[in-house]
């Protein structure tokens, strides 16, 4: 029988996990710390490149210990990661709280998921994921409402109550149930896949060529919503409490990204594809040109659409370019890739950030510009899988 209690922890664990106070004013509130955006960045590749080195052996070390005590860990080290942000004052500290958080990301990735979908029946799957991650958004809303209606400009309470929320979601995964089963492959086996599909995509020049354009957009969506978008959003005069507003609005224009696969049916892909970096490009462009608070609210939701919109699209055209039955190891390999890619984009934006700030805002828009080339280089020679999503 299916634990179904699991379910409802995980469903509470999203919950409180999404209610990160802080998010609206996330760059604002290191940057009071004395922290510069290049600083940011610098934290950020760091994070990212362990992110890279962990995505493996958080693997091996989950199917060795069970994804209850996985899970249960990695909930204490993101409660452990809050405390440390909310007191941290320098780069140090900040730095420390990255890598806390790095061990965390590569150690749940994946790993929700299985604990989801092996506690549910397999008809009931999709739609479990669906309230997971409705749930999380849920939080996020909440928690900037709170922001923008109680906490105001009051960053370390943001940073203390955030601390309470994931305190409480750590509480909650000691009643999970484990629901590993003890049939794992053993380390060198899973290593020695890794390794050869490693191999094997990077083959693949025009699928890796397809892989840095869809990065290009992720990172350049990444780096000006989360973090440029504050200091754009001051530059127009706006206060904390409407950038916490705004932060809900964009979010909920987010969830615009259930619509992809009716508009990819109707426009075909490539179609779809050269309009949502073409949106991308734009939005970037006025972004560097204005100051204009409508304009800029504008664009950050434009491209927040356009980043949400083409994710199911590029994550279905990666699945069709599956070579193995080993699926998500293989889906893992394409994001090292990407985050690959993340590493250098955050420092360029970061760099030119501190020397002014509508210059990311236009690499943002060379950086899209560029994905789509590469997009369309991937797709006239590539070798791409067709299906009733015909792809024109």
């Amino acid at each position: 029988m299916k634990p179904k209690r699991n379910i409802w922890l995980m469903y509470a664990i999203a919950l409180l996990q999404g209610m990160v106070f802080y998010g609206p004013i996330a760059t604002l509130y290191r940057q009071s710390a004395g922290i510069t955006v290049f600083q940011i960045t610098i934290i950020e590749s760091i994070s990212l490149a362990l992110c890279i080195l962990l995505e493996l052996p958080w693997g091996i070390v989950a199917d060795r210990i069970g994804y209850r005590k996985t899970m249960l860990f990695c909930c204490g080290l993101y409660f452990i990661s809050k405390i440390v942000f909310w007191k941290a004052t320098n780069f140090e500290a900040f730095l420390t709280e990255r890598i806390l958080l790095s061990i965390v990301v590569s150690g749940l990735s994946g790993l929700e998921s299985s604990i989801l979908y092996l506690s549910c029946n397999k008809d009931e799957s999709q739609k479990v994921f669906g309230i997971y991650n409705y749930l999380l958004t849920t939080g996020m809303l909440f928690a900037s409402a709170v922001y923008s209606l109680v906490i105001k400009d009051n960053y370390r309470a943001a940073g203390l109550l955030t601390v309470y929320s994931y305190g409480i979601a750590a509480i909650l995964a000691f009643w999970l149930i484990e629901v590993k089963s003890n049939n794992g492959k053993k380390k060198k086996e899973i290593t020695g896949d890794f390794i050869i599909l490693l191999r094997q995509i990077l083959k693949k020049k025009y699928f890796v060529l397809f892989l840095i354009g869809v990065a290009l957009l992720n990172e350049t969506h990444q780096t000006i919503t989360v973090f440029l978008n504050q200091l754009q959003y001051v530059k127009s005069g706006l206060t904390d409490a409407a950038i916490g507003y705004i932060y809900i609005g964009v979010t909920l224009v987010g969830l615009l990204g259930t619509f992809s696969e009716r508009l990819t049916r109707m426009l075909g892909t490539m179609k779809f594809t050269f309009i949502l970096y073409g949106m991308s490009v734009i939005a970037c462009i006025i972004l560097g040109l204005t100051v204009n608070a409508y304009l800029s609210i504008g664009s950050i939701a434009i491209l927040r659409v356009s980043f949400s919109l083409f994710q199911p699209l590029q994550m279905e055209l990666q699945n069709r370019q599956v070579i193995s039955q080993n699926r998500a190891t293989e889906l893992s390999i394409n994001s090292v890739i990407m985050s690959c890619v993340g590493i250098a984009t955050n420092l360029i934006y970061g760099k030119l950030a501190d020397i002014n700030s509508s210059l990311p805002m236009f690499t943002g828009s060379l950086m899209c510009f560029a994905g789509l080339l590469l997009i369309v280089i991937w797709h006239t020679n590539g070798k791409v899988p067709v299906d009733n999503n015909n792809l024109k």
